[in-house]
């Protein structure tokens, strides 16, 4: 057990596999990187929540990616729910997010919305971006059950065929949250049938049962490492390795510098109309709730 209570496990995710089962899993804990993200924008809580438990749910498959310049992209959408848009993104240890909402509707809602409340028939579409090979893969499921976590796990089955387990926990304060990802995975061996086309395979029964006992105080609680919960669910297991943990950042890519590359493509004459009086384009940028003044006057001059 860790004694460092200085040292909490936080902001971090950490991978492992468990070879006699065919399974993988990873486990996230958001404290401060979390905190950040949400402070940059005044959420009522419902909307707070679901994307405290977004973000948890994009580090959980972003971490899975071995190409460490690929983005994984989160993004759910509707025409005709509180909730218009909500988008996040992992990308080498970087996470970052923000949510579209009406309002008026949301003041109108249950006190504790249904995720069909927030998104009504919305869909999820879950995104890797390859940096190595450039190749993009997408996949889209309707916004079905319970939570996004529910919605998510859809998307492995049908998408991928691949049997999944997501848990996401949130603490008292809804600052700290934590997530489980365990799958499946297929052997593809000769003469053995793959795994991924049976959701009722008993190692996989096994592996699911056990994870579905990690509460969310455990998922939570950042004196209690990452490791030691990866113990406590499969101690009984012959081989249980672990990763190297993955610290995990705020990660907004704009700055001053950017956006005025950005805006230094469009035409002169549409970036005119896009500046004040005083020649300033305010760019406000989503996902940290900043705005950036660019002064386009000396680059406008022809």
């Amino acid at each position: 057990m860790m004694t460092d209570q200085t040292s909490p496990d936080l902001d971090l995710a950490l991978g492992f596999t468990i070879p006699a089962r065919h399974a993988r899993g990873r486990i996230v804990r958001l404290g401060p990187v979390l905190e950040r993200i949400l402070s940059a924008h005044a959420y009522p809580a419902p909307i707070e929540a679901l994307l405290a438990d977004a973000l948890t749910l994009t580090a959980l498959i972003g971490s899975t990616l071995k190409d460490a310049g690929g983005q994984l992209t989160l993004q759910a959408q509707t025409d005709n729910g509180i909730v218009s848009l909500l988008v996040c993104d992992y990308r080498g240890g970087e996470l970052r997010g923000y949510v579209q909402y009406d309002a008026g509707r949301l003041a109108d809602a249950p006190v504790d919305p249904s995720l069909f409340a927030l998104f009504g028939s919305g869909y999820l579409a879950i995104t890797f971006d390859q940096a190595t090979t450039g190749e993009r893969y997408q996949g889209i499921v309707p916004l079905d059950g319970d939570s996004i976590a529910d919605a998510a796990a859809n998307y492995f089955v049908q998408s991928e065929q691949i049997p999944t387990l997501i848990r996401l926990g949130r603490a008292a304060s809804g600052r700290v949250t934590g997530g489980l990802f365990l799958q499946h995975l297929p052997e593809g061996e000769e003469g053995r049938e793959r795994l991924h086309v049976r959701q009722d395979h008993p190692e996989w029964e096994h592996v699911a049962l056990l994870g579905q006992t990690m509460g969310a105080d455990e998922l939570t609680d950042a004196a209690l490492p990452l490791e030691t919960l990866v113990w406590r669910l499969f101690n009984e297991e012959p081989e249980v390795r672990t990763l190297t943990a993955q610290p995990i950042v705020r990660g907004c890519r704009c700055s001053p510098d950017y956006i005025a590359q950005v805006l230094g493509k469009f035409p002169v004459e549409e970036q005119r109309e896009m500046a004040d009086e005083a020649g300033v384009i305010t760019v406000d940028c989503a996902f940290c709730a900043q705005k950036f003044p660019i002064m386009i006057e000396d680059r406008c001059e022809s």
